[in-house]
């Protein structure tokens, strides 16, 4: 779930430009993922201790821009934890207002950005990033299966996003059909039930948009192999189980389709100081997936390609930064455009990749990080 934060803050002497979290999804990041009970342990930071030794000028010198800089060393450090709250108190998601109207071009554009008469579905979508996401999507003319382990919210975040659009379009003489579904995403019975579901209520499938995905911050040697099963299973199987499932059922139609990955900027940087090598791991096999996939089912005309957020400020993480109000300038210290980004960054190029507009784009990896990973 990259709308879990998926990262913390990045420390270290790495750029004297300008480290942040993320989510999920997408992030969430990464979105509002299938999620497992998280270690309850409080942020903290690792300080640099007082100097009591004498050392030359230019060793003093180097370590004050270091620290001045985030950090004296680019490295993990175990102390850099996140309280995750349980399912039932995570923060609600709210549509974006002002993103654009829906179904007309009030602004000029290429027809080919246009998802009209497509079906799409998001998994982890009733939160965070895979609910911006999906709303982009409305917004582009796609009709919409939002999919979740939160199937109540899924359905209010599904009423909402209907209600948007026809405040957005008083005029509009037909509304989007979007949908509400169950799905353990790492459990190949239920992605089979539900995508049965999903074919029975709009009729076909189109799209896909895999943004489920959790993180945990914890030291490799005592990282629970049952919590790393169950991260695997959510970032990983779940993304594969639901585009095999998808693909197969656009094989059978005949049918063109075009997938998003959500992976994260972790499956391409190590993300310091809080240590979560199997998060970013699992991003990387998401990435890599991604890659696959895309040169398999070429010929069938399924694309498939990955999104890479960075640090995404969404409303866990917002919630985060309230609680703890110095760490924001921490966060986004390395990221070359000095901000997090917000949600709605997501919606281009997720349209995009989705669209006609990349027809001839497919394997690719869009990092979208505020320059994070080129610094």
């Amino acid at each position: 779930m990259m709308s879990l934060l998926s990262k913390v803050v990045r420390g270290g002497a790495r750029a004297t430009t300008a480290a942040r979290p993320s989510v999920a999804s997408g992030m969430v990041a990464e979105g509002a993922p299938g999620r497992v009970l998280r270690r309850p342990l409080a942020l903290g930071f690792h300080t640099t201790p007082a100097r009591c030794s004498v050392k030359d000028r230019s060793t003093q010198q180097a370590e004050d821009i270091a620290a001045a800089a985030g950090g004296s060393n680019a490295r993990t450090d175990e102390s850099i934890t996140v309280e995750y709250p349980t399912d039932d108190k995570l923060p609600s998601s709210q549509p974006v207002t002002g993103a654009g109207r829906a179904g007309v071009h009030v602004f000029p554009t290429l027809a080919t950005f246009s998802l009209q008469g497509k079906v799409g579905v998001v998994t982890g979508g009733a939160r965070g990033l895979g609910l911006v996401m999906g709303q982009g999507m409305v917004i582009s003319g796609a009709d919409l299966a939002i999919v979740d382990l939160n199937k109540e919210e899924a359905a209010k975040q599904a009423k909402s996003i209907v209600e948007r659009f026809r405040k957005d379009q008083p005029e509009a003489k037909k509304l989007p059909k979007v949908t509400a579904h169950y799905a353990d995403v790492s459990d190949p019975a239920s992605v089979e039930s539900c995508i049965a579901e999903i074919i029975a209520e709009h009729g076909k499938i189109d799209n896909l948009v895999t943004s489920a995905g959790f993180t945990e911050n914890f030291e490799a040697i005592k990282y629970p192999i049952d919590r790393m099963r169950k991260l695997w299973g959510v970032n990983v199987d779940g993304t594969y189980l639901f585009a095999t499932a998808i693909a197969r059922h656009l094989m059978e139609r005949k049918s063109k389709g075009s997938m998003v990955f959500i992976g994260s900027m972790s499956g391409s940087i190590v993300n310091v100081p809080q240590p979560q090598a199997p998060y970013n791991a699992a991003k990387a096999a998401v990435r890599h997936l991604a890659a696959s996939l895309s040169v398999e089912w070429a010929k069938a005309g399924i694309r498939v390609n990955c999104i890479s957020p960075g640090y995404m400020l969404t409303a866990l993480t917002q919630k985060i930064l309230d609680d703890n109000p110095d760490l924001q300038k921490q966060w986004t210290s390395l990221i070359p455009q000095g901000r997090m980004g917000s949600p709605e960054d997501l919606m281009g190029p997720v349209t995009f990749l989705l669209s006609d507009a990349s027809s001839y784009v497919t394997g690719a990896d869009l990092r979208v990080d505020g320059g994070y990973t080129v610094t």
